[in-house]
């Protein structure tokens, strides 16, 4: 049943969903319209989004090089040897979509980037390990981290910068350590059991072998494969330069050094800058050639368009919603209408519905976090599960939102409508569990 459910959604989405760059530009004018309905005019609202749109370049430009250091590090020899090894376990088309989630889920505990890189790579040599799988669902499966488990596991960056000394409101809140969050028994049963019901989910998503959609070896053929270019016949000067292991492993060397100095100051604090600073230095080492090195980096971007043209549009999106008031109209909305029982559940439905205009990875914070945590505390709820309910709603729409998917998309060469009809359903799925958690949350005080 779950499965015809899934193949009519995504007959609907084929047919009504429109690309990715034009649900950035219909959300443009939502904001806009709602910018309207608070009492903003036209003039103040065009400002605000002109100011906006730039303002988070800085974590456009990590998020890109997210996307490329992680293709470097996939194409690497090595590492593609461990892809085809770990895809060799699906065994049958369900099996293959299942193992597909699970790795994606557990990467994106550990950390959002290695999820959306690692489960691009490794979807491709799944759908060739077993061609028969549905191959919509397979690319569902391997989005399904960014959905479920990101926010909730090491590297949220909501629970993160709580705990961080010197946080912005750190004079206001004082420090939430990670074990009232991230490693609060609420929030590891919920990340477990959402895990284990959203395999089990994907495990039944599975139609049957007439009606899944397979992906043809033409289409594999087509997908991102790399060849490290062969060494000139000439052995000349500049050849050396590009050829050789010696300034690939140098080059390493001196940033394994750079890393055990920051790891002895600062500790494992695995920034977004820190992280690309890893995989940029790995892939050189795993690649040995920087000839390899480069030509991986001009194969794999072509898988930052969507990244590029689209972020500015959702930071345009940001600068309304800040410049105009209207994230405060909506948090005031919520602290008049929430009581002390009620405020965790819509916490996290109002972060979904905010993070769909915004797919900021939770830097939102920023503006949101003073009337929220004020809302809290007149209620009486504590920073902690103000907090969990935030993350947790921060980053359950992203499966219904396409920001996140473009990398991935990009790699298996389908449109976020594709995947639409499966990743709605899992959101319903999971909205559905994790709402019930919430709502039963205040009993356990």
């Amino acid at each position: 049943m779950l499965a015809r459910v899934a193949t009519l959604l995504a007959t609907v989405a084929e047919r009504y969903v429109p690309s990715a760059f034009a649900i950035a530009v219909l959300l443009t004018g939502v904001t806009f319209a709602g910018a309207f309905a608070i009492g903003a005019t036209p003039g103040e609202a065009v400002v605000a989004w002109g100011r906006g749109f730039w303002a988070l370049s800085p974590f456009a430009m990590q998020m890109a090089l997210v996307v490329l250091t992680g293709f470097l590090v996939s194409t690497a020899p090595a590492v593609d040897r461990l892809f085809r090894a770990v895809a060799g376990a699906a065994g049958t088309p369900a099996r293959a979509a299942t193992l597909m989630a699970v790795v994606s889920m557990l990467l994106a505990w550990l950390h959002w980037g290695l999820s959306l890189v690692g489960s691009a790579m490794l979807v491709r040599h799944i759908a060739r390990a077993q061609p028969r799988v549905d191959f919509r669902l397979l690319v569902t499966a391997a989005y399904l981290g960014m959905g479920t488990t990101w926010h909730a596991g090491l590297s949220g960056s909501v629970p993160l910068l709580m705990a961080s000394p010197g946080h912005f409101l750190e004079k206001t809140t004082g420090l939430v350590p990670l074990t009232a969050t991230t490693f609060a028994p609420f929030n590891l049963t919920l990340s477990l059991v959402v895990a284990v019901v959203v395999a089990v989910v994907v495990w039944r998503l599975h139609p049957a072998a007439a009606d899944a959609v397979v992906v043809s070896p033409e289409a594999l053929d087509a997908l991102e494969r790399f060849t490290p270019p062969a060494p000139p016949a000439a052995s000349t000067f500049a050849a050396w330069c590009d050829h050789t292991r010696v300034l690939p492993y140098a080059l390493g060397a001196t940033g394994a050094a750079w890393l055990a100095w920051y790891v002895r100051t600062s500790g494992l604090q695995l920034t977004l800058d820190v992280l690309n600073f890893i995989f940029l230095m790995t892939a050189i080492v795993l690649h040995g050639r920087l000839a390899s090195v480069m030509a991986a980096g001009e194969q794999g971007a072509r898988l930052l368009a969507g990244v590029v043209l689209q972020f500015p549009l959702y930071a345009g999106m940001y600068g309304i919603i800040e410049g105009t008031g209207l994230a405060r109209v909506l948090g005031d909305a919520i602290a008049r209408t929430a009581t002390r029982d009620t405020l965790p559940l819509a916490l996290y439905w109002y972060s979904s519905v905010l993070n769909y205009f915004v797919p900021s990875g939770g830097s939102k914070w920023a503006v949101e976090a003073p009337f929220i945590i004020d809302a809290a505390r007149r209620l009486g709820v504590g920073l902690d599960e103000v907090i969990l309910a935030y993350a947790w709603g921060d980053m359950a729409s992203n499966l219904i939102q396409p920001f996140w998917a473009l990398p991935l998309l990009a790699a298996a060469r389908l449109g976020f409508r594709d995947i639409m009809g499966y990743a709605a359903l899992c959101f319903a799925v999971i909205s559905v569990l994790v709402s019930a958690a919430f709502w039963l949350l205040p009993l356990a005080r």
